[in-house]
């Protein structure tokens, strides 16, 4: 009586399949992994652009709040607003939200830090003075970590050459721009962020408005 043979896997057969599944299991991770890093772009990317959302959203918050009131000083009057092709101060309102609400200084500027440079809102509650503060007392919020760069344009409304309207810096003391611009830049001068806002006066100080200067202690 005869039994049919039995045969089993050669060992190059075994390592055939080996090597199959060894390439499978190559191609599948590097699947995941691409996903993963995918996800983790598109994170970080949907979180830059809250992070500029929240940014427009603030800046534009207190640049639509700014003292026009005048202030006298050794050979000018005029609202206390410091406009430089790369810093911004002035006197504004904090929203409530975002601590101790009411009139506050506020400077703008590119600053260093323990982990590299940023745009820096310095900012400190608004006493009575015709002059700008210490701003190394003042407390600090990092705007955009990483920045390296920022540009300031002003606009004056009072330009009817268009051409001429934008400038790197805000030159009349008597007056508040009318729109700000500014563009944030990173390593290598890359583009962080680009933003413009209209600057308007307190109701109660801005005399583009009313025709009146409030006294000491208005907007």
């Amino acid at each position: 009586m005869t039994h049919p043979s039995r045969r089993g896997f050669t060992l190059v057969e075994m390592l055939v399949v080996l090597v199959l599944l060894s390439l499978i299991m190559l191609a599948v991770v590097s699947a995941l992994r691409g996903v993963a890093q995918g996800s983790d772009r598109a994170d970080a990317r949907f979180e830059r652009m809250d992070d500029e959302r929240i940014t427009r959203d603030f800046l534009r918050g207190v640049l639509a709040r700014v003292s026009a009131r005048r202030v006298t000083r050794p050979g000018r009057s005029g609202p206390l607003f410091e406009g430089a092709s790369d810093h911004v101060a002035w006197v504004g309102v904090m929203p409530a939200r975002y601590g101790a609400g009411g009139r506050t200084f506020f400077r703008l500027g590119i600053e260093p830090l323990e982990q590299g440079s940023a745009l820096v809102l310095r900012y400190l509650p608004w006493a009575d003075q015709p002059r700008f503060p210490d701003w190394q007392q003042a407390g600090a919020q990092v705007l955009v970590p990483g920045a390296q760069g920022l540009a300031l344009r002003y606009r004056d409304a009072r330009q009817p050459d268009e051409s001429l309207a934008w400038s790197d810096a805000w030159q009349p003391v008597d007056d508040l721009p009318s729109a700000l611009a500014l563009v944030v830049t990173g390593a290598q001068g890359v583009q962080l962020q680009s933003m413009e806002f209209p600057v308007w006066g307190l109701p109660r100080s801005d005399p583009r408005q009313s025709g009146d200067i409030t006294s000491v202690g208005g907007g």
